[in-house]
């Protein structure tokens, strides 16, 4: 019976979101890494290097998993702030 009421509110969920009319919104916050890696358009690999950390480092910042310190904490809000300034320092 658990099986069967699961896909009927599953169904019944996807008709709400299709009318427009989702019963819960739950926003997506950004990391201050990830919004870099976009803005200044650099493969996760060059910010890393950039950065000063490794890309699994970079990888883990931009999931939330940690927070950058140090340099790359500084480096980070320029970067999305002023993507040119980080592609002119590459």
């Amino acid at each position: 019976m658990e099986k069967q009421q699961l896909q009927c509110d599953l169904l019944a969920s996807v008709r709400q979101m299709k009318r427009g009319r989702a019963v819960r919104v739950t926003p997506a916050g950004t990391s201050g890494a990830a919004q870099a890696l976009v803005r200044v358009g650099l493969p996760q690999r060059d910010l890393a290097r950039l950065s000063g950390v490794s890309v699994r480092a970079l990888r883990d910042w931009e999931q939330g998993r940690r927070e950058p310190s140090g340099v790359a904490r500084a480096l980070l809000p320029i970067a999305a702030s002023n993507p040119r300034a980080v592609l002119e320092s590459a």
